[in-house]
């Protein structure tokens, strides 16, 4: 193969690796949240679905209503949490793209002027 068809070659291959890595990321992603007091505890993935909860025997002495704001502010909390993992992911694929090993063949940086 050309030169030309090796760096396009490697691009490509470059790119299909970071798309991969951000998948796998984007998966290990999981925002968690404890309040202060211990009562309640969840875990989040990255799409903020709730995938683990626990609560302490304590919050069986609050009215429901009360243990059910905890869970959900909590939750809120994780998912927080899990939204800024995923923009450290997404942020690193970005990079990925944008670095100047993976403009193709023949193109610059420097603009349409730039000879």
């Amino acid at each position: 193969m050309s030169a030309e068809m090796d760096a396009l070659v490697a691009g490509a291959t470059q790119k299909l690796e970071a798309l991969e890595a951000a998948l796998y990321g984007l998966k290990q992603v999981r925002g968690r949240f404890t309040t202060e007091d211990g009562m309640v505890s969840v875990e989040v993935n990255s799409d903020g679905a709730l995938v683990g909860l626990s609560l302490t025997e304590s919050a069986t002495s609050l009215p429901p209503a009360e243990v059910s704001q905890l869970i959900i502010w909590a939750c809120r909390q994780a998912a927080e949490d899990a939204g800024g993992q995923r923009s450290k992911v997404v942020a690193t694929l970005n990079e990925s793209f944008a670095s100047p090993a993976h403009q193709p063949a023949g193109t610059t940086d420097g603009g349409p002027d730039s000879a």
